[in-house]
């Protein structure tokens, strides 16, 4: 079972990306689904967040109105849409999956499944 985000790259300041997250080994559908990012020097920390319905989703407030996340297909079960990126936004970008949940959480230990990250680089 694998995830592994991609979209990752180098980017101005104000530019967007859009990161992917490509699933193998099974589907995630229904699965609480999140992005997260660790800053150089910092903590890995939650992004984003989706409900495995759709319904529910959550963003840090560091990114609230510029970051909007997605569910997708089988094969890419999570987007992240990043607009208006800011140099603070550099960092490794990593999308996970709640096997046991569907629900809302912002707890990282929810999380069980990870992918490999894809770097993003703001330039100022």
């Amino acid at each position: 079972v694998q995830l592994q985000a991609f979209g990752g790259g180098l980017v101005q300041a104000g530019g967007s990306l859009r990161l992917s997250c490509a699933a193998s080994g099974r589907t995630f559908s229904g699965y609480l689904m999140g992005w997260f990012r660790q800053r150089p020097g910092k903590e890995r920390e939650l992004v984003a967040a989706i409900s495995g319905s759709g319904v529910s989703t959550y963003h840090a407030d560091s990114v609230k109105g510029r970051f909007t996340i997605s569910r997708g297909n089988a094969q890419n079960p999570v987007y992240l849409q990043m607009n208006s990126l800011k140099p603070d936004d550099t960092a490794v970008y990593y999308c996970a999956a709640a096997q046991y949940r569907s629900s809302m959480s912002i707890e990282a230990r929810t999380y069980d499944i990870w992918g490999q990250g894809t770097q993003v680089t703001v330039s100022s």
